[in-house]
């Protein structure tokens, strides 16, 4: 029997329905796929890390927490240091006043020793002079050196610092000009004064006691001024023995009384001058000769022997 061929089987084909959304196929994608695989890592990591561990919020707090803990536990320990220490510096201090208390008082015990020393040379060598004759040039030349106490009319003057006196003098005119800092009496201001009270005729000068001799120093430490090694505070008080009336008229006219003026009028410095009838000024410690000496006519006639 001729066979006919055979057709292959027939298939049936399922016809799928068309998504709705067949046209959009980009937008589908996105939709799809919308966290990168990158950042899907990141989420993932993160969950197992929170799921396995610590968070890090807790961590940073838990971190911040120690810190503040330890800075308050070396403040602290700061604290109950310098209380403990404390003590042994009040002691220490109060023993370094105690010692300096000490020390001032035997400087003073020891200027007073010194005085009564000078005093009593003093005294010795103004009997010698009497006893030697010359008890009228002896009296001349001790007033005149300052050895011997004084009495006589003269002029007082009182020269103090400004009420609102500075202790720095950086950018002032007074510095610039050869002063030092506004309202302060400096020992340059006491030279002018005393040199000019000599000028105007004075026999005898002293400030705040001190008597002023051929040989005394007015000098500056810090802001304290020195007539001869001893420290003086204001307001400072001259003295000055003779001529009252015509000793004042003449300082005042002076150029040095015109400077005391100056700084008066511009810088405050706080001055009055007085005439009085009689004014004591002390005896100057003992001056001590060690170069100079007389000249007389033994000595010139030795000069022109060994010339």
């Amino acid at each position: 029997m001729c066979g006919m061929p055979q057709q292959p089987p027939v298939r049936s084909i399922v016809v799928r329905p068309a998504r709705p959304d067949a046209s959009m196929s980009l937008l589908t994608n996105v939709m799809d796929h919308s966290l990168d695989e990158g950042y899907a890592e990141a989420a993932a990591r993160k969950k197992a890390e929170g799921a396995g561990g610590m968070p890090r919020t807790l961590r940073a707090k838990l971190g911040l927490a120690a810190g503040l803990v330890l800075a308050a536990l070396v403040v602290t320990v700061g604290a109950a240091q310098a209380r403990i220490a404390a003590p042994a510096v009040a002691k220490e201090r109060e023993e370094l006043i105690d010692r300096i208390d000490q020390e001032t008082t035997a400087a003073d015990k020891l200027e007073d020793s010194v005085d009564e020393l000078r005093a009593d040379v003093g005294a010795r060598q103004r009997e010698a002079l009497k006893h030697s004759g010359g008890s009228d040039q002896s009296e001349l030349v001790g007033i005149l050196s300052g050895a011997t106490a004084v009495h006589g009319p003269g002029v007082k003057l009182v020269v103090n610092d400004a009420k609102e006196a500075s202790t720095g003098g950086e950018g002032d005119p007074r510095e610039s000009a050869g002063f030092s800092d506004t309202g302060r009496v400096r020992d340059r201001d006491l030279q002018r004064v005393v040199n000019g009270l000599w000028e105007s005729g004075a026999e005898a000068v002293s400030i705040n006691g001190q008597r002023l001799t051929a040989l005394s120093a007015i000098r500056a430490a810090g802001d304290a001024i020195l007539v001869d090694n001893r420290p003086l505070v204001p307001p400072y008080t001259v003295l000055a023995v003779g001529d009252g009336g015509e000793l004042s008229t003449r300082f005042q006219n002076s150029a040095d009384g015109l400077y005391l003026h100056a700084l008066q009028e511009n810088y405050g410095i706080r001055t009055g001058i007085s005439t009085a009838d009689d004014l004591r000024l002390p005896a100057a410690p003992s001056v001590i000769v060690r170069t100079a000496q007389p000249h007389t006519e033994k000595s010139e006639q030795t000069e022109k022997g060994t010339s």
